[in-house]
């Protein structure tokens, strides 16, 4: 059911997003450009520029309509290219590289976590706001990296789970990938995606939880 349009709560959430998706996906190029493959790097796309990652679906029209419509709030940015015959160790190379985002979205969630404890010493007008837009960050960037881990390619989990299998193996793997993207969908559509995903951010929830208790 559309739910009323709140320009203050979306403007706080909008900064997490847009960080939650740039750092990902540049992620995804520093990890490549270590280990040997500079596309990305000459395609100008190692930056937090969002302008540079943004994509008009997922960065924009899908984070606005999950907004209006739904309890959650997120999207995705424009792929970071790879070229993997560039990389010294393929097998290692992929396998950072898939990785990399998703981590990006772990290490941002706990950040997000010192902003929140941060907002108590901010000047007062400004600690609400703060706090708010620090919990976006933290539930945006768990959600995240547990939607990216899942084991179903394209996804960076299905391609991370890839580089640990036999070459036969991984030939039979990769056909699931032109029918991921209907896989989860169907599984949102369902719930299950849900029920699959609830667990998984709540242990991330909980280790930040316990984070950030270390600081007050």
């Amino acid at each position: 059911m559309f739910q009323q349009f709140d320009l203050g709560v979306f403007l706080l959430a909008v900064l997490p997003v847009l960080l939650a998706i740039t750092v990902h996906e540049a992620a995804h190029g520093y990890a490549a450009r270590h280990y040997g493959d500079r596309t990305a790097e000459m395609m100008g796309r190692l930056t937090l520029n969002p302008v540079k990652h943004i994509d008009p679906i997922g960065t924009i029209v899908v984070p606005l309509v999950m907004f209006l419509f739904t309890p959650f709030l997120f999207g995705w940015a424009k792929p970071v290219p790879v070229n993997t015959r560039n990389f010294k160790n393929v097998r290692i190379g992929m396998r950072m590289v898939a990785i990399a985002g998703p981590l990006s979205n772990l290490a941002m969630a706990f950040g997000w976590a010192l902003a929140m404890v941060a907002s108590q010493w901010v000047p007062e007008n400004f600690q609400e706001p703060l706090a708010i837009m620090s919990r976006y960050g933290i539930i945006i960037n768990a959600v995240l990296f547990v939607l990216n881990m899942l084991p179903i390619l394209p996804l960076d989990g299905g391609r991370f789970v890839d580089t640990f299998l036999s070459a036969r193996a991984s030939v039979q793997y990769r056909k699931i990938e032109p029918y991921g993207t209907w896989i989860i969908l169907l599984l949102l559509m369902t719930g299950l995606l849900g029920k699959i995903m609830s667990p998984f951010i709540g242990m991330v929830m909980y280790l930040v939880q316990q984070f950030v208790r270390l600081f007050i």
